[in-house]
């Protein structure tokens, strides 16, 4: 498989020392009028965020789920148990949580059944929320939607087989398949379902109201559909890491931790409406996860939690760099493939959410070029770690990856 298997996979890059953990902090910037930028304190141990019409959604290292922002349809009262969360999505008015045991939990408005998860509600490995429409990824590679269908964006294409991405727009839904291709179904008004061809090398989607984002594998987006407000007008700022889409603004994430920003609400544009959605808060940097709402925006920033003395590892821009885990979120194997610069004995380092090192498997020396190795979710003794979410990076001879982060379920 390629570098297309990426479910719910963001980067981070650092210059690392010694085993460490991360405090992830949720900036938000744009409308406001219902708080939904105003994270609630403590806004500290964030691992991902989402952002809904008027409402945000943060997923904590200890597997909660913060609400915040308009709750009008209750979409902000998450349910108890509110722990094992791995995943979150935000919609219109509802929400969809992913538990590490592959269940989902919806909660919000449901006037047409968007959170009404279809029997069984059982290996579920990603989900995704769209206006009133709700999808999920099987772990068999099958997707499985529902809710709202007046558009088609319920109707999975056939085969429904090998898909390993999802993500859903307004009236739209949106999956990659295992070869890197892309299958986009249901609304269509502004051709935001016609992928530009290649369609193939696809790492990541998004979708927004009639428009759609897509990554591909050397970090450049790809954009379609609806353009009114210049949402689709990618800026020169690849490679991207992550993308994300909304209304009419779009964000991307920099292999530098840089957020770029286009579409409504940027910088010396007025109406339709302005929000300040586009412009992205000083200093733009260290951002690791994005998430686009209606009128507002989200980054989380992570900062680095030493907790043993190593020499200092420095992350070399073009040097070795993991470009994809899948699958992701995993069972048993994920397989991690990453580029070398060659000639340098590497290990594999995998750390857990309290900064705590669970593994250190040497890999001997590498060639350079694209490479691929295996972690099995077991620590250096050989017992399976508990389900969770881990950070791995790999480290050569006075150099270190990017980290990047992990789902081990159960």
């Amino acid at each position: 498989m390629s570098v297309s298997m990426k479910a719910i996979l963001f980067f981070a890059l650092f210059t690392v020392c010694g085993a460490w953990g991360s405090s992830g902090v949720i900036v938000g910037w744009g409308a406001n009028g219902d708080g939904q930028c105003s994270t609630p304190s403590p806004n500290t141990n964030f691992i991902d965020v989402s952002a809904g019409e008027r409402f945000s959604l943060g997923l904590k290292a200890n597997g909660s789920v913060v609400a915040w922002g308009d709750n009008e349809s209750e979409q902000c009262n998450v349910p108890m148990p509110n722990q094992d969360f791995v995943a979150v999505s935000a919609g219109f008015g509802h929400s969809l949580g992913l538990k590490s045991y592959g269940f989902i939990t919806a909660w919000g408005s449901n006037a047409y059944g968007q959170c009404t998860v279809p029997l069984p509600n059982t290996s579920f490995i990603a989900v995704a929320a769209g206006d009133q429409h709700s999808l999920g990824l099987k772990a068999d590679g099958t997707v499985v939607a529902w809710g709202r269908n007046n558009f088609g964006q319920c109707n999975v294409p056939y085969p429904n087989e090998n898909f390993v991405a999802i993500a859903a727009g307004v009236y739209h839904s949106m999956a990659i398949r295992e070869d890197g291709s892309l299958a986009v179904w249901g609304g269509n008004y502004w051709g935001e379902c016609n992928v530009p061809a290649p369609n193939q090398g696809f790492t990541a989607v998004a979708g927004g109201w009639g428009y759609s984002l897509g990554l591909k594998e050397d970090g450049s987006v790809v954009a379609w559909g609806q353009n009114h407000v210049g949402q689709c007008n990618v800026p020169d700022s690849a490679p991207f890491v992550a993308i994300a889409a909304s209304n009419s603004h779009s964000l991307g994430l920099t292999s530098e931790g840089a957020v770029a920003a286009w579409g409504a609400g940027g910088p010396g544009q007025s109406g339709y409406p302005h929000c300040g959605q586009c412009i992205v808060p000083a200093p733009n940097q260290d951002f690791v996860a994005i998430a686009a709402g209606w009128y507002h925006s989200l980054g989380l920033v992570v900062e680095n939690v030493q907790t043993e003395s190593e020499p200092c590892l420095e992350v070399v821009p073009g040097g070795m760099q993991i470009t994809s885990i899948y699958p992701n979120p995993f069972h048993s194997t994920a397989t991690v493939m990453f580029n070398s610069p060659g000639l340098s004995a590497t290990r594999l380092e995998v750390f857990d959410m309290t900064g705590r090192r669970v593994r250190n498997a040497e890999l001997g020396t590498q060639p350079g070029g694209q490479q691929t190795t295996m972690w099995d979710g077991r620590d250096d003794t050989g017992a399976i770690l508990p389900p969770g979410i881990y950070l791995l990076r790999l480290v050569g001879e006075a150099m270190s990856s990017n980290a990047s982060r992990v789902v081990l379920l159960p």
